[in-house]
């Protein structure tokens, strides 16, 4: 299983990013895909996932009403819109993927990462 983010970069407090995620390999072993993401000095923290049908199984509370997770099966990809971003929300992002949405989210597969800064 591979993952590529993209979408990442710089933008200022208040505004909005889509990071993408594209997915190969086992279909299987992408059924529930998800992003966390980790801040300089801080605990990699789970932002959302969605499972195969499109239902979002999890959103952290630090980006409820703010943070959208989608994916479109067909070309392989997962996206999280981010409006209303904040210098809190600075962070590497990372795109997930695993057979099943847990709880607390857990994944196998990673992606490289993209850099989310936020002033």
């Amino acid at each position: 299983v591979q993952l590529v983010e993209s979408g990442g970069g710089s933008v200022q407090a208040g505004g909005s990013l889509r990071l993408s995620c594209v997915g190969s390999g086992y279909t299987y072993s992408r059924n529930c895909m998800g992003w966390f993401r980790q801040a300089p000095g801080k605990e990699r923290e789970a932002v959302a996932s969605i499972d195969r049908g499109g239902g979002t199984t999890y959103y952290a509370d630090s980006v409820k009403g703010r943070f959208t997770m989608s994916r479109d099966n067909a070309k392989n990809t997962v996206f999280l819109q981010m409006n209303s971003l904040s210098p809190e929300d600075t962070a590497m992002y990372y795109c997930v993927a695993d057979q099943w949405c847990s709880t607390p989210p857990s994944f196998q597969y990673w992606g490289r990462g993209t850099q989310v800064t936020v002033s």
